[in-house]
């Protein structure tokens, strides 16, 4: 049990290193997606405001669909194969 706690702690830290590097990655696509509708739809308003607007809707979205495909789904991958493994089902 101690070995499968371990683990889990170094799992935890690396899918914390691929969660904020995802949600960097996402966030600066979703600026550029915005900068260049903005231009495509001739500009109106404000450039940073058009561009601020977008990113605050983007944001709840995009923490919670990380959260879940970055740590849910794989320390629940983890913690179904040790289960299982440890039960004598595989």
């Amino acid at each position: 049990m101690a070995l499968f706690a371990r683990i889990l702690v170094l799992l935890l830290a690396f899918l914390t290193v691929v969660f904020f590097c995802l949600k960097f990655y996402a966030r600066a696509a979703r600026r550029e997606k915005l900068e260049k509708q903005w231009q495509e739809k001739g500009q109106p308003g404000e450039q940073s405001a058009y561009v601020q607007k977008g990113m605050d809707s983007f944001e709840p979205l995009l923490h919670r669909n990380l959260i879940i495909w970055v740590y849910a789904v794989p320390i629940t991958i983890a913690v179904v194969t040790v289960y299982i493994t440890n039960m004598g089902w595989g």
